[in-house]
């Protein structure tokens, strides 16, 4: 599967989900056993681990085809970088979204700054160059953009493994923006 089939199975599932027609294919037993043998997912989404947001519903997918790392504020950190490495080397996957939300808890906060222990801290230090790269005035919701942008790239700029499969043209890497009232997914 070529990258641009990868993002129009994302793009009808989303379009299933936002008109409530989900179609809840590739979930039942005879789908677990046949996974049983390993995973081909044919996309990678680094999610907010925001409750609201869901991908494998977003998207209307079934087990085994998106492999999903969900991380507060949809960062670039080592340990998502590193599953993603494993799911672009190992696993055949074409395409990474990079999915931030509306309403961002995470980036709200580095907005608000303050001291938010250590842990917290670190994890909205990669916000960071979205809320520099951003006007003054830019809202929560034009960071989650500009942060889904730049984590996007991010993933290529430190990861020789990510870095090497984009640059050969085999897997793409989309940012993308969900929005909780209508759980549409806009491709950045």
């Amino acid at each position: 599967m070529k990258y641009e089939d990868a993002l129009s199975r994302l793009e009808e599932g989303n379009s299933r989900f936002v008109q409530d027609q989900l179609d809840g294919k590739l979930q039942d037993s005879s789908r677990r056993d046949a996974l049983t043998s390993g995973q081909e997912p044919y996309a990678i989404i680094l999610s907010c681990a925001d409750s609201r947001v869901v991908p494998e519903l977003a998207f209307d997918t079934g087990l085994g085809e998106i492999f999903v790392v969900r991380v507060a504020g949809n960062v670039a950190n080592n340990s998502s970088i590193a599953s993603i490495e494993y799911a672009v080397a190992n696993c055949g996957s074409k395409l990474i979204v990079v999915l931030g939300h509306e309403s961002c808890g995470a980036v709200t906060a580095a907005t608000k700054g303050g001291d938010n222990g250590h842990n917290l801290n670190h994890l909205l230090s990669h916000i960071t160059p979205a809320l520099a790269a951003s006007d003054s005035s830019a809202s929560v919701n034009d960071i989650v953009k500009k942060n889904a942008e730049l984590t996007a790239t991010e993933l290529v700029n430190r990861s020789a493994i990510i870095r090497k499969f984009v640059d050969s043209g085999e897997v793409k890497i989309v940012p993308g923006y969900y929005n909780l009232g209508t759980g549409k997914v806009d491709f950045l």
